[in-house]
Parts: structure tokens; C-alpha cells; sequence
């Protein structure tokens, strides 16, 4: 049996031990990028268990979470409520705005910031943050700026990747996988 996961690079293991605030893009990191929309309006996201249980491990951890997205979908403001999302700002256009005002509420310093996007709009806080990282369907110029590139897709346990990385830089992530083998 292999060990999970396999050890980061000294540096990124560095970085992420770091972490006190993981903060996400929506569509195309914490959904597979599409957006159905039905007939009145109503978009429909499709969202993953694996990446919501790995963000209340994270808290359990003690790092907080936040999502900076273009968008303004109830759907999204409901799964941040059920996954107890300390930040969110929605219908965001300029995000390196909400980052200051999030690293402001949130007392935390830039390196102690980690960022997943996907596109372009992403960089402002990307190119600012300790952490960036990338899912492995983003735009070949967001992925020349991430730090981490996940192995999982958008929409499909690429965060919960981000947070098991974090949670083992930190030394957490063994104990809060075997609580659930007792």
C-alpha cells in the first residue's frame, strides 16, 4: 500500500505550513467550470463531497476559508453556509480588491494566504499570496503562476487536494485521517 500523500517539495511543504487562510474561485475550482442555467434564470452548480469534507478538516485545523468569486449564485452562498465558509465575496470583478479587504478582516499576512484559481482572474491574488495554486484544467497563464498544481480536476477533490497538502505541511493531516480507521 502506498503512503498518502506522497511528501511535497521542501519549499511548497514550507509555504503551506504557513497557511492560515485558503481562499477559492468557484467556477472552474470548486465546480468542474460549467454553469447550467435553466429556463427562469436559475444556475445550476454541481459541487464535491470530497472537496466539502476536506474544507471542514481544514477548519478543524484551525486554518479559516474563504471564496472570492465573479459571480453571484445562491447556490453558492447556500454551499458556503453548509460548509462554514468564514469569508465570502461574491459578484467580485476586481478580486485583488476583496483580497485586501479579506486579508484585512481577517488579520492575516499575504504569505499566510493560499489561493486556488483557474483563470486570468485570478492572478491578482495569486501573484500575491504564499500559496498559489491551480487546478490542472486553468489557463496555461495561471498555471506558469501556481506554486501547486493539483493532480485532481475542478470540481472533483482538486480543494480537498490543496487541503490535505496544507494540513500535512502543518502536521495534522495523518491524525485527522486515522480518527476515522478507530
Amino acid at each position: 500500500m502506498r503512503p498518502y500523500p506522497p511528501e511535497p517539495p521542501a519549499e511548497l511543504a514550507r509555504a503551506a505550513a504557513q497557511i492560515k487562510l485558503l481562499i477559492m474561485d468557484v467556477d472552474g475550482v470548486l465546480t468542474d467550470g460549467r454553469i447550467f442555467i435553466r429556463d427562469n434564470g436559475e444556475e445550476i452548480k454541481a459541487f464535491h463531497t470530497l472537496d466539502g469534507h476536506g474544507i471542514k478538516m481544514l477548519h478543524q485545523c484551525g486554518v479559516r476559508t474563504a471564496i472570492i468569486t465573479g459571480r453571484d449564485a445562491p447556490s453558492v452562498a447556500l454551499r458556503a453556509k453548509q460548509l462554514g465558509i468564514h469569508y465570502y465575496f461574491k459578484g467580485i470583478s476586481d478580486k485583488r480588491v476583496a483580497y485586501a479587504e479579506l486579508r484585512a478582516a481577517a488579520g492575516v499576512a499575504e504569505h499566510e494566504c493560499a489561493y486556488i484559481g483557474d483563470d486570468v482572474v485570478d492572478l491578482p491574488v495569486m501573484v500575491r499570496c504564499g500559496l498559489p495554486a491551480a487546478v490542472p484544467e486553468a489557463h496555461p497563464f495561471v498555471l506558469q503562476h501556481a506554486a501547486y498544481i493539483t493532480r485532481r480536476p475542478a470540481g472533483a477533490g482538486a480543494v480537498r487536494e490543496l487541503c490535505d497538502l496544507i494540513m500535512q505541511a502543518k502536521g495534522y493531516l495523518k491524525t485527522a485521517l486515522e480518527q476515522y480507521t478507530q
